[in-house]
């Protein structure tokens, strides 16, 4: 491991944790799959740490057939059964079933917007907020209620922030972190 100073939440002992606060967390990128399965991921994380989540990450990938939205909003109960029993993934029952219902919303705005990164832009206005203290802030807000308003769940205002950081719409590394880039 280098010497490189990095966020205090990262865990230096956590090889993916590491490689994720480096080559991928405010990084912009709007690639729909990967919005998705940020999403989906950051949903499971309410109530628990990134670092539970990410360290799943592939077991959820497996689980969720590699996140192809086509399959899981089709998911039924022998799937959701199926996942409840699967022991490499978080199997809670709400965030399984939220899950396939934020598929099949996410999907709905992808169709209205024509991708789902359009439907962020029209809150984003494509531009990148630095801050680094913050847990939410309007824009999470406001995402955040009308994902609700849409029937999405696992989605509040903590969650979308975090989620706006991993898709680097919101740009968070510490100040003494190597990575660290303010809005100068």
């Amino acid at each position: 491991m280098d010497n490189k100073k990095r966020c205090k939440w990262c865990n230096m002992k956590n090889h993916l944790y590491v490689e994720y606060h480096d080559c991928e967390w405010c990084i912009p990128n709007f690639d729909d799959k990967y919005l998705y399965e940020m999403l989906l991921l950051e949903s499971f994380q309410a109530g628990l740490s990134w670092e539970c989540v990410l360290n799943k990450r592939e077991s959820f990938r497996k689980a969720y057939d590699n996140f192809d939205i086509n399959k899981v909003i089709y998911y039924d109960e022998t799937k959701i059964n199926e996942l409840l029993n699967d022991k490499d993934i978080i199997r809670n029952k709400r965030k399984i079933r939220a899950s396939i219902n934020n598929s099949r919303i996410f999907k709905e705005i992808s169709n209205e917007y024509g991708s789902f990164h359009n439907y962020l832009r029209t809150f984003t206005k494509d531009e990148t907020i630095y801050e680094t203290v913050n847990v939410t802030n309007d824009l999470s807000d406001v995402i955040s209620k009308d994902l609700q308003k849409r029937g999405m769940t696992f989605v509040g205002s903590v969650i979308i922030y975090s989620y706006l950081q991993a898709i680097g719409v919101i740009y968070s590394h510490d100040r003494d972190c190597y990575l660290y880039k303010g809005e100068d």
